[in-house]
Parts: structure tokens; C-alpha cells; sequence
């Protein structure tokens, strides 16, 4: 199931507390508090919402502000569980031990496809790593020069304390620049609702946030053939943009926060990767 521009925002305007405020009768609990990656917070609010109808004496609290800020959320304190749309770097895990004195542990959830986003449309069906690459560092900046029509292209991006911003930069950029012209919005919706309305757009995010605009198929060169994000194409590792989405917990995860992550590893926890529009890890 996609994500459409408005559910997304009834979704993040929801209190994550449970069934409301005055008449909520069930017992106080510790919340587990859960902070990060934009990419992953719908997802983490469905898993918290289904978590506490079924458990209904606990809670579970999620916020979103990237998996920079869900990573340093960790380090400080601030957070039982980070989310995170890219791996954990050295240097971050090394400050998670020295303040806590324990080691991080990285926890695979579930799967994605780093979508390429382009109006409906746009005549575009498909680029390669290196036009993709040639767009975003500014040396491609015409439509006409990948078989578009004579526009300029308007390129859209992540803020850099995005995982997945970081994410594109090391597999599409090879660590290089972002273009001065490419404009970031804060937030995976706010580029699908530009790139929309848009028609010389083009932009980049989670898939499961891939509603009112068209996903391009993507190319590892010029002799292979174009592959679209799907369960199948991400799960063999077929599409060029395939990722792991990660919890990380200071230490093993104990009590609550283990139950927690116990259930949304189990099939009933990972069938909700699907509803939102993610992919489920293959259960083994």
C-alpha cells in the first residue's frame, strides 16, 4: 500500500500515546521512545500503533527528525531506539561507547528501495547510475541531454542530516558534491509534493512514499537494463538502490525494548512493512 501526501500528514499528526487523552483509562507505563530516520517514521508509528492495541498497558513514543538526529539522540540519551535509513558510522559508534560505556547494536527491521522520483509526466523512463550521478553533481542539467524534452532540470534532495541523503551521496554521488542548484527540503513528502508539482523535477526517498509521481527504473550502466524498486527487485539485491533499514540500541535490547523489537522482527511485526509499503526482511 502507498503512502499518499495526506495520510502521511494525519499520520504525523497523531499523538503516538495511544487511543486519545481524557478517556484513556489504561495504567501508566515507561514509554519506549524511538527517534529518527524521516525515511522510516511512518512505518515505526504503524509498528508503535500496533504494538499498544495489542499490548494495551504499554507505550510506545516515535518521532522522526532524521537518522542524524535519532543518532545523536542515542549517543546523548535521548532515545531507547534510534532509526535509522543508513548504517551507523565507526566514529558514531566509538562515541556510544564512551559515554555509556556499551557497545551499539544494529538491528535490520526491514528492507527498502531508494526510490527516483519524476512527475507522471515526464517522459523519462529510465536513467543510469552515472546520469543520475551527472544530474545531482550538476554536470547533466538539461532534460535533453538523457532523452527528455529541452527543459531544465529541477533537482530536489534530502537535508544532509538524512540517512538517506547520506545513503545517495556514497552510492550515487561516490562521495562527491551535491550541485549548488539542487534544492533540500526537510522531510521524503515535501519532495514527493514538489516533484509532483512539478514537471522539470526530479527527487529521491523511500519508496513506500511514492504516490502522485512515477518511480524511474534505474540502470547500473548503459548495457543493462532498467530495474524498478519492488519487493523482488530489492530483496534479490537486483536494484541498484537497495538498503537495509536499522534500529540501534545502546547495548542488547532488555525488557520492554526487547519485546518491542521481538515483535516487530516476528511475521505479524514485518507484515507491517508491507501495508505501509515497504519490504518485509526474508524470514528464514
Amino acid at each position: 500500500m502507498k503512502v499518499t501526501v495526506y495520510t502521511m500528514i494525519l499520520v504525523f499528526a497523531v499523538t503516538i500515546y495511544g487511543c486519545g487523552s481524557g478517556g484513556d483509562s489504561r495504567p501508566a507505563a515507561r514509554s519506549i521512545t524511538i527517534k529518527g530516520s524521516d525515511t522510516m517514521v511512518i512505518l515505526g508509528q504503524r509498528w508503535a500503533e500496533t504494538y499498544m492495541k495489542i499490548h494495551t498497558d504499554k507505550r510506545v513514543q516515535v518521532t522522526g527528525g532524521g537518522s542524524g538526529t535519532g543518532i545523536a539522540a542515542l549517543i546523548n540519551g535521548g532515545t531507547d531506539i534510534c532509526e535509522a535509513s543508513r548504517p551507523m558510522k565507526d566514529k558514531e559508534k566509538e562515541m556510544v561507547q564512551k559515554r555509556h560505556g556499551k557497545d551499539v547494536t544494529e538491528i535490520p527491521v526491514a528492507l527498502d528501495g531508494i526510490a527516483i522520483y519524476v512527475p507522471q509526466t515526464s517522459p523519462i523512463e529510465s536513467l543510469t547510475l552515472a546520469q543520475l550521478k551527472s544530474i545531482y553533481t550538476g554536470t547533466i542539467n538539461n532534460w535533453r541531454d538523457v532523452g527528455g524534452k529541452d527543459q531544465r532540470i529541477v533537482a530536489y534532495s534530502r537535508e544532509n542530516n538524512s540517512g538517506t541523503y547520506v545513503f545517495f551521496k556514497e552510492h550515487v554521488l561516490n562521495n562527491e558534491d551535491f550541485a549548488r542548484e539542487v534544492q533540500t527540503l526537510p522531510g521524503t513528502a515535501a519532495i514527493v509534493n514538489a516533484v509532483s508539482k512539478d514537471p522539470a523535477s526530479i527527487g529521491y526517498g523511500g519508496i513506500a512514499y511514492a504516490s502522485g509521481i512515477r518511480p524511474l527504473a534505474i540502470r547500473r550502466d548503459e548495457s543493462s537494463l532498467g530495474v524498478k524498486p519492488s519487493m523482488e527487485t530489492v530483496d534479490k539485491g537486483e536494484y541498484p538502490l537497495s538498503r537495509q533499514l536499522f534500529f540501534y540500541t545502546v547495548g542488547a535490547p532488555t525488557g520492554e525494548i526487547k519485546a518491542f523489537v521481538d515483535w516487530v522482527l516476528s511475521p505479524e511485526g514485518q507484515k507491517i512493512c508491507e501495508k505501509v509499503g515497504y519490504y518485509p526482511l526474508v524470514q528464514k
